[in-house]
């Protein structure tokens, strides 16, 4: 059962007491990282583009790299392409960006290779279907079914709850940068995660837990909000960033 919007919003107040806040003006990283883009569709080839123009190297997979070559040819030398086993053994941090059923056999056939890494997690289950991932989703809440298909995998949501269209015009939308709610239940894996959401031209607005994932999951509130952060922070009932 889907928890209520009261539910959601009376236990996002008591996280936002935790110290996980992460400051606003953080500059961009620092130091490049190595991404591999696990599912390079819509969502993961733009979220990729903004990284390698960030200063990021990122290997872009699918089951076929051959159709992402042009792509990267002209993102230059810090874009690559491979399948998706070599983008999981590319990457010190993962982006997750596959169809929904598809978690269990990729949980399978990489969990070798993303083992320990951070992995933020874009997917989501999409209308009806029949499938025990599905359901499993809509029983447990998407975060906790993902964890149960990523043994081992230092889950992050995000990218999970903003349309890429928005991701991508949000560095210079004219009304303030896109908030990207984001949710993990490790610390540094959450502070790498809000970086690399700045770097793609978004603003992180720290949710709590992967419990409290449930308010950006599809039919939570904060679910294709589309709003700036202080704004998205106000309809989650999270106290403001210091």
């Amino acid at each position: 059962m889907q928890p209520s919007r009261r539910c959601i919003l009376n236990a996002l107040g008591a996280l936002s007491a935790m110290p996980w806040l992460i400051p606003a003006n953080r500059a961009f990283a620092a130091a490049p990282t190595r991404i591999g883009v696990i599912g390079a569709g819509w969502l993961g080839g733009t979220v990729g583009r903004l990284w390698v123009k960030a200063g990021h190297e990122v290997m872009f997979s699918s089951r076929n790299p051959d159709k992402l070559e042009a792509m990267a040819r002209e993102l230059g030398p810090r874009a690559s392409v491979g399948l998706p086993m070599a983008a999981a053994e590319f990457g010190t941090v993962l982006l997750l960006a596959v169809p929904f059923e598809a978690l269990p056999q990729v949980g399978r056939d990489l969990r070798s290779a993303y083992s320990g890494k951070i992995m933020l997690d874009s997917t989501n289950p999409w209308g009806a279907n029949s499938a025990d991932v599905y359901r499993e989703a809509r029983e447990l809440g998407v975060a906790q079914t993902v964890v149960k298909y990523m043994p081992g995998a230092r889950l992050v949501r995000a990218f999970s709850a903003v349309d890429a269209s928005v991701v991508e015009a949000s560095a210079s939308r004219a009304g303030g940068r896109i908030g990207m709610p984001i949710a993990s239940d490790d610390a540094e894996a959450m502070r790498v995660a809000a970086e690399l959401v700045r770097d793609a031209g978004c603003e992180p607005v720290v949710v709590g837990n992967l419990a409290a994932a449930a308010a950006f999951q599809p039919g939570g509130p904060g679910f294709r909000a589309h709003l700036t952060a202080p704004e998205l922070r106000r309809r989650l009932g999270l106290r403001a960033a210091g």
